[in-house]
C-alpha cells in the first residue's frame, strides 16, 4: 500500500466528478484490497514443514529440560506472526536452535516463568533495534565470529543430547556433559542408545534411498521418517523407554515478574537477543540466496533461442529491519503465552524454499498446523521416544559444526578466531565466547595491520623493493627510510604484497615515485606475482579504467555524465550480444580472422548488468542501434592506442591461432575471458549448442566442417576444444522434442545434437559427471554428454584424424558453469576417447598447467550454510557401474534414466 496521500485544500474539486466530455482524464481506482492468497506450492510446502517443525520443536523442548508444549506454541507462534509479521516471505521460524544452551541454563538457574518473562524482555529490544533500522549492523559481526558461535553451541547440544541418547540427563555445561560421558557409559542400558542410533541411521540413509521407490519415500521429511519408525520400533521392541510426557494445557505455566540479580537478568536478555537476532538475520541472508539460486535455476536467458519453463514468482529481498520487528514481536506473544524463544530457523526456512514455497502463506499455513496438531494430536505425540528426539537435535547440533564454514575461515586466515570461539561458547557460554571471539579477531587484525616487510635488493642497476603486508602509517617511517636508501633517478620495481594502503602510504610512494621519474627513473610496481599494477594517466580519474570494465562497462550511459576522452569500455559485455561467426567459405558458424574479435572480446564486462546512478535511478538501457555506435566509438577512443601495435603486428604476420575453439554462440560466453587469450590466440567456431555434425551431413551444414579443415590444415592448430556451457538453451529444446515439433530452421540444425540425447539415454555409455558430484539435473547430464559427444564427431573428420594419428593435435572437452564462473575439463583420456570415466575435473584457480585440479572434491554446500539441509544433505555419493552399464546414481531424482 502506497504510504503517499494526495492532500488538496481545494474541496470544490470533489464536488462532482470531471466528465469524459471534458477532456479531464479521470484518476485510477483505488487498488482492491489485497487478499491472503494460497497457492498449491505453498500448501504443499507447509505440509512439509509442519513434518518437520513437530519433532523438531518437540526435540528442542527437551534439549532445554522446558514444557514440551512450549515447543509446539513457540513453533506455532513463529509461523503465524513471524510469517506474517516478518520481512523475510519464504523463512519460517520458531524454537531457537542457537538459544538452546542459553535456554538450558536460563531455565536452571531462575525457572521457567522467569526465562519466560526474559524472552519478553529481548523480544521487546528487538522491535526497539528494529524500529531503530540496527539489523544490517548485525550483519558486521566477522562470519569466523558468527560461524564459531553456530558451531560452539552446536558442540554444546550434541554433548547434552548425547546424555539422553544413552538413557540419562544431560549435566549443567557442556564441560561436565564431557566430563560425565565416561560414567555414563559404564552403566549403559541397551534401550535408547538403540533407539537413538536407529534414528540417526534413517537420518542418514532416507535422503539417499535409490530407485523410484527411494523418490517415492524422499517425499516424507527425513526427521519426520526417522522418529516415526523409532517410534514404531519402540512401541514394540521397548515399552518401558521413557516417552514424551505432554501435560495437561490447564497447568501450562505463564511467566512472571523477574526475580534475581538486575545485572544478570539484563544480562540474560542481552545474550537472547545477541543470538536470536544474529541467528534471524543470517538465516534471513541464507533464504535470499536459496531463492535467488531456485529462480535462476529456472529461468532462461532471454538469448536463449529456445523456450523452457516459466520461472517461479519473483520473491522480494528480505527486509531485515521488518524482520527483526517480526522477531520481536513473536518473542514477546511467546512470552506472555510461555513458549520458548524465537528465531529464523536454518532447516525449516531451508525445507520450505525447496519445497516450492512462493509467498508467505507457506509459513503461516505451517503455524496453523502446528497449532492444530497441539491440541489433536496430544496422544500420538505422546508415543515418541525420548531418546528419538534426542538424536534429531543432536544431529542438527553435529550439522552446525560445518566443514564448509572452517575451509572458508581457514582459506580467510581467520582460523584462530573461529577457534577461539567455539573454545570460549564451549568452555564458558555464547555470551563470554562471542566476546573472546571479538577480542581475537581485534588482535588479529592488528597484528596484520603492524607486521610490514620492507626489503630492499640490488638487481644490478635495477632495484626490487619488497613490501609484505599492511602499508598503513605505522609503516610510513620504514617505508621512507627505505626509499630513501635508492639512488636518486635510478630504476625500481616495487612490489607490493598486501591488500591495504592507507592515505598516508600512498602520499610517499606517490612522491618518491614522482620525484624519481622527474630525475629520469624508471619505476613500476607490480603485485605479488609480478603483474603489473599501473594504468594510463588519462584513465587516473574516471570511473572505468582500460582493461578492467567489467563492473563499469555502462558508467558512461548514466544520465547527467558527460562523454569525455576518459571512457574506455566497449558498448557489449557478456550477456548483452547473441553472436554467430562466419566461416571461411562465407557460411555461419565460424569465425574467420581471430585477430579483431577476441580484441573486442577483451574489452568487454562480465556482468551484463546496469550500473545505477548514487541516488538509486535505474540506468535506461540505450537502443541497439546507439549501443553499437557508442561502443565502436568507445573502442576507437581508448582501446584501439593500446592494442593497435599488436595488431599491426599481426596484420603484418597473418594469423597463427593454436587452438580451435568450438563453442556455443550463447550471450554469455565470452572466449577470451574464459581462456585468458588475446588476439591471434583462438580460432572459434560459435553455433548454436557448440555442435559438431559428422562428416557426410545433410548439405548446408558445412559451415562447421569448413572451419575444422582450414584450422587443421592450414592454420595448424595444435589443439581442438569443444566447449559446453551451464544452462544450455539448445540442450533444453532436445530435452522437450516431440514427434510434431515443426521442422524450422532451428529443429534441422538442433538433429545434429540427437545423438547426445541418445547417449544420454543409453545404458551402454558411463555417465558424465563433475568431479565431486553428480550434474545438478536432467539439462546439465545432456550439456556435459553432449561436450563428449561432439568430441566423437570430430574425430570422424578426416583431417582430425590424421592429424590425431601423426601426434600433432589434441582434443580437449571443457564445460563452463555461467553462474559459478568456474571451468571444467574433462579427464586426459575421455577427452582422448580412450577412457571409461567421463568426468569433467574442476580447474583450480592456482593450478597453471592443469596436470590435476587442486580443488574437485568441493562438495560443501554453494550456499556456505549446511546446517540448512536436511541430515545428511552433503555427503559425497558416487556412480557405481555394473555389468550392464551405469548404475542409478544415488539421491538423484531429478535425473531418470531410460532404455536405449
Amino acid at each position: 500500500m502506497s504510504a503517499c496521500v494526495r492532500i488538496r485544500h481545494d474541496h470544490t474539486a470533489h464536488s462532482s466528478p470531471p466528465s469524459r466530455a471534458s477532456g479531464i482524464k479521470r484518476p485510477h481506482s483505488p487498488p482492491p484490497p489485497r487478499r491472503f492468497r494460497i497457492a498449491g506450492a505453498d500448501l504443499s510446502a507447509s505440509i512439509t514443514v509442519f513434518l518437520i517443525a513437530v519433532p523438531m520443536s518437540l526435540g528442542l523442548a527437551v534439549a532445554m529440560d522446558a514444557p514440551l508444549e512450549a515447543g509446539l506454541i513457540s513453533a506455532a507462534i513463529g509461523g503465524i506472526v513471524a510469517g506474517l509479521l516478518g520481512g523475510t516471505p519464504l523463512q519460517v521460524s520458531g524454537p531457537s536452535a542457537g538459544l538452546t544452551v542459553v535456554t538450558a541454563e536460563l531455565i536452571q538457574i531462575y525457572g521457567w516463568r522467569t526465562t519466560c518473562a526474559i524472552t519478553i524482555g529481548a523480544g521487546l529490544l528487538q522491535i526497539l533495534l528494529g524500529s531503530l533500522r540496527a539489523a544490517r549492523g548485525a550483519l558486521a559481526v566477522s562470519p569466523a565470529i558468527v560461524h564459531g558461535t553456530l558451531a560452539g553451541i552446536g558442540v554444546a547440544i550434541a554433548l547434552a543430547q548425547l546424555h539422553i541418547v544413552l538413557g540419562s540427563s544431560p549435566r549443567s555445561s557442556a564441560a561436565a556433559n564431557a566430563l560425565a560421558l565416561p560414567e555414563q557409559l559404564g552403566r549403559l542400558s541397551p534401550a535408547a542408545p538403540l533407539i537413538g542410533a536407529l534414528t540417526m541411521a534413517v537420518l542418514v540413509v532416507w535422503p539417499r534411498l535409490p530407485g523410484r521407490i527411494g523418490r517415492a519415500v524422499r517425499r516424507l521429511p527425513a526427521a519426520l521418517a526417522s522418529v516415526a519408525i523409532a517410534t514404531a520400533v519402540a512401541a514394540v521392541a521397548a515399552p518401558g523407554i521413557a516417552r514424551v510426557d505432554l501435560p495437561s494445557w490447564r497447568s501450562h505455566a505463564l511467566p512472571e515478574l523477574p526475580q534475581g540479580p538486575v545485572l544478570a537478568l539484563a544480562t540474560a536478555v542481552f545474550t537472547v537477543l545477541l543470538v536470536a537476532s544474529l541467528e534471524s538475520l543470517l538465516a534471513a541472508v541464507a533464504v535470499d540466496k536459496l531463492t535467488a539460486d531456485r529462480a535462476a535455476g529456472r529461468t532462461a536467458d532471454s538469448a536463449s533461442p529456445v523456450p523452457v519453463t516459466p520461472a517461479a514468482p519473483p520473491v522480494r529481498r528480505s527486509d531485515l529491519d521488518r524482520e527483526l520487528r517480526g522477531q520481536g514481536i513473536a518473542n514477546v506473544l511467546s512470552g506472555l503465552l510461555g513458549g520458548l524463544p524465537v528465531s529464523g530457523g536454518a532447516v525449516r526456512s531451508s525445507a520450505n524454499v525447496r519445497a516450492g514455497a512462493t509467498s508467505r502463506a507457506a509459513t503461516v499455513l505451517h503455524g496453523v498446523w502446528v497449532l492444530l496438531a497441539a491440541g489433536l494430536l496430544v496422544t500420538a505425540l505422546e508415543w515418541i521416544p525420548l531418546a528419538a528426539l534426542a538424536a534429531l537435535v543432536m544431529v542438527v547440533g553435529f550439522q552446525m559444526v560445518n566443514y564448509a564454514h572452517i575451509r572458508n575461515v581457514h582459506r580467510h586466515r581467520e582460523f584462530l578466531v573461529y577457534g577461539a570461539t567455539i573454545t570460549g561458547v564451549v568452555l564458558f557460554g555464547v555470551l563470554e565466547g562471542v566476546a573472546i571471539g571479538i577480542a581475537v579477531a581485534v588482535a588479529v587484525a592488528l597484528h596484520r595491520l603492524a607486521r610490514t616487510r620492507i626489503t630492499v635488493t640490488d638487481q644490478g642497476g635495477q632495484h626490487l623493493v619488497v613490501v609484505r603486508g599492511q602499508l598503513t602509517f605505522l609503516a610510513v617511517p620504514r617505508l621512507s627510510r627505505a626509499l630513501g636508501q635508492l639512488p636518486r633517478g635510478g630504476d625500481a620495481v616495487v612490489e607490493l604484497d598486501g591488500f591495504f594502503m592507507d592515505h598516508a602510504a600512498y602520499e610517499t610512494i606517490q612522491d618518491w615515485s614522482d620525484a624519481q621519474t622527474a630525475q629520469g627513473g624508471r619505476i613500476v610496481f607490480t603485485g605479488r606475482s609480478g603483474g603489473r599494477i599501473a594504468e594510463p594517466a588519462s584513465a587516473a580519474h574516471s570511473c572505468c579504467r582500460p582493461w578492467t570494465p567489467w563492473r563499469n562497462h555502462h558508467c558512461h550511459d548514466q544520465p547527467g555524465r558527460p562523454v569525455d576522452a576518459r571512457r574506455t569500455t566497449a558498448a557489449f559485455a557478456p550477456g548483452e550480444s547473441f553472436t554467430v561467426d562466419q566461416g571461411p567459405t562465407g557460411s555461419v558458424g565460424a569465425e574467420a580472422d581471430t585477430r579483431v574479435t577476441e580484441a573486442a572480446d577483451a574489452t568487454a564486462g562480465p556482468t551484463g548488468r546496469l550500473d545505477t546512478p548514487g541516488d538509486g535511478a535505474a540506468v535506461p538501457r540505450r537502443t541497439g542501434a546507439h549501443r553499437l555506435a557508442s561502443g565502436l566509438s568507445s573502442f576507437q577512443r581508448n582501446t584501439a592506442p593500446l592494442v593497435r601495435d599488436e595488431l599491426a603486428r599481426l596484420a603484418r604476420e597473418g594469423q597463427r591461432p593454436s587452438q580451435l575453439f568450438i563453442t556455443c554462440a550463447d550471450s554469455r560466453l565470452v572466449t577470451s575471458m574464459i581462456t585468458a587469450s588475446g588476439p591471434g590466440d583462438l580460432f572459434t567456431v560459435r553455433n548454436v549448442g557448440n555442435l559438431v555434425p559428422p562428416p557426410g551431413a545433410e548439405a548446408g551444414d558445412d559451415s562447421v566442417g569448413a572451419a575444422i579443415e582450414y584450422a587443421v590444415d592450414v592454420l595448424k592448430v595444435e589443439s581442438i576444444t569443444v566447449c559446453g556451457h551451464s544452462g544450455c538453451g539448445a540442450m533444453q529444446a532436445l530435452m522437450s522434442t516431440k514427434p510434431d515439433t515443426p521442422r524450422t530452421s532451428l529443429w534441422r540444425w538442433l538433429r545434429h545434437g540427437l545423438p547426445s540425447l541418445e547417449r544420454m539415454t543409453s545404458r551402454h555409455h558411463a555417465w558424465a559427471r563433475i568431479s565431486g558430484r553428480l550434474p545438478a539435473d536432467e539439462v546439465e547430464q545432456l550439456c556435459l554428454t553432449n561436450v563428449v559427444q561432439q568430441l566423437d564427431h570430430l574425430r570422424a573428420h578426416e583431417s582430425v584424424a590424421r592429424r590425431l594419428a601423426e601426434g600433432a593435435l589434441q582434443l580437449h572437452g571443457m564445460y563452463f558453469h555461467v553462474g559459478e564462473a568456474q571451468a571444467y575439463l574433462l579427464a586426459e583420456g575421455a577427452s582422448a576417447g580412450s577412457g571409461v570415466d567421463e568426468v569433467f575435473d574442476r580447474v583450480g584457480p592456482c593450478d597453471p598447467n592443469h596436470s590435476r585440479p587442486y580443488d574437485i572434491t568441493d562438495l560443501s554446500d554453494p550456499t556456505g550454510l549446511t546446517e540448512l539441509g536436511d541430515p545428511g544433505d552433503h555427503a559425497a555419493v558416487s556412480t557405481p557401474t555394473t555389468a550392464a552399464g551405469p548404475a542409478d546414481p544415488p539421491g538423484s531424482g531429478e535425473l531418470e534414466r531410460t532404455s536405449a
